[in-house]
């Protein structure tokens, strides 16, 4: 009997497993990972530094320990190099590998901004790119982070509260422009201002020159930033140039629909690299919901994904928030509701619906009441 292949080890192709073993104990399921298949949890790496955590201890579960817990056959430090569709086969680094299905749960690259000069700027997307930054970190007074959005903003708190100075560049207005409307993005920053960070907003880094052990970066509008360490946190690409090869329909992601199924009956995505009908999802909640759905599919329960309303916690200790995230192309307004040591604030349809909200400092605590409050409405 053919295994259900996952490619992928992050938490979209465990949570699958785990969900999928709940379900059924003996269907043979392989997972391959370009990495040891180590478990962790990807959100810790950007509020890390500040708790003093080393790679090691952010490993929740050894691989050895996963594939025996959920009695699947683990493939480490294992490249797919292409996706056979007719015969259901794999080549990869370790031989050829059959499937019955098989699920991309391949994640997302970092986002690389062309910069001139002798640049060495850092990424963090995975525990090797914590350990180098942790390691780069230590002989480091300060940082500069390329992206104020809501990953470079989590940076940003960590590395202040651990003692660093630490300079913001964003072309955007304000924090986490993409997310948050601008009365709530202001909120940030005043409170990491406090800390020692600061912000350069409409502004881009165009070179990256190495003077002695640090950096200096020159922005659009010519000011100099010096830094120890330059670190790019401006989002990430879904991995889609493996499907791509594969001839299945790619957009941002890998296309797929409610039921997380590919152009490709035998082929399914989720996580980062997945657009599920033409929206990418890459956060905790939906990856779970989604990782529920398609574990019973796979075990022959046809089931589509419904996602509720899931809010997302941007971790910045410093003024705390919260976001119900709103479509980019929805119709309707921002209101703001209270305002105080923070704002409260929801995005009406005109129906006068709530279907968004942002919340900050005080307010944030509420997203389980303004969760709830959209449910009413929806």
């Amino acid at each position: 009997m053919k295994p259900i292949v996952v490619l992928g080890s992050g938490l979209a192709g465990y949570t699958l497993v785990r969900e999928l073993r709940k379900l059924n104990s003996e269907i043979p399921i392989t997972v391959v990972s370009k990495d040891s298949g180590d478990y962790y949890s990807k959100p810790t790496l950007s509020n890390a530094f500040a708790q003093n955590k080393s790679p090691e201890s952010l490993v929740l579960t050894p691989a050895a320990a996963m594939a025996a817990q959920q009695q699947f056959t683990l493939l480490a430090n294992t490249e797919v190099r292409a996706i056979h569709r007719a015969e259901r086969r794999l080549d990869t680094t370790a031989g050829p590998i059959e499937y019955d299905k098989l699920v991309l749960a391949i994640g997302a690259d970092p986002i690389r901004i062309p910069l001139q000069g002798d640049a060495d700027v850092l990424s963090v997307n995975d525990l090797a790119d914590y350990a180098r930054f942790r390691d780069r970190l230590k002989s480091a007074q300060s940082v500069a982070i390329m992206g104020g959005g809501l990953i470079g903003c989590e940076f940003a708190n960590d590395l202040a509260l651990a003692g660093y100075k630490v300079s913001v560049i964003d072309p955007g207005p304000y924090p986490i422009a993409g997310l948050l409307p601008e009365q709530a993005g202001r909120q940030l920053l005043e409170p990491l201002q406090n800390m020692g960070v600061s912000w350069h907003f409409g502004n881009a880094a165009q070179v990256v020159h190495a003077s002695g052990q640090s950096f200096q970066l020159t922005l659009t509008d010519q000011t100099i930033v010096s830094a120890d360490v330059v670190l790019s946190a401006v989002g990430l690409r879904p991995r889609i140039q493996l499907a791509k090869e594969a001839g299945l329909s790619v957009n941002r992601g890998i296309s797929v629909d409610e039921k997380l199924q590919s152009s490709d009956q035998a082929i399914f995505a989720l996580g980062d690299c997945a657009e599920i009908n033409g929206q990418t999802m890459p956060y905790v909640l939906p990856i779970m919901h989604a990782a529920r759905a398609l574990a019973k599919t796979l075990n022959g329960q046809e089931a589509a994904v419904a996602f509720p309303y899931m809010p997302v916690v941007v971790k910045t200790p410093a003024h705390p928030i919260a976001v119900l995230p709103v479509p980019r192309d929805a119709a309707g307004s921002w209101e703001v509701l209270e305002q105080g040591q923070g704002v409260k604030m929801g995005f009406f349809n005109p129906q006068k619906e709530m279907i968004g909200f942002a919340l900050t400092g005080e307010y944030a605590k509420e997203r389980s009441e303004m969760t709830a409050r959209c449910k009413a409405k929806s």
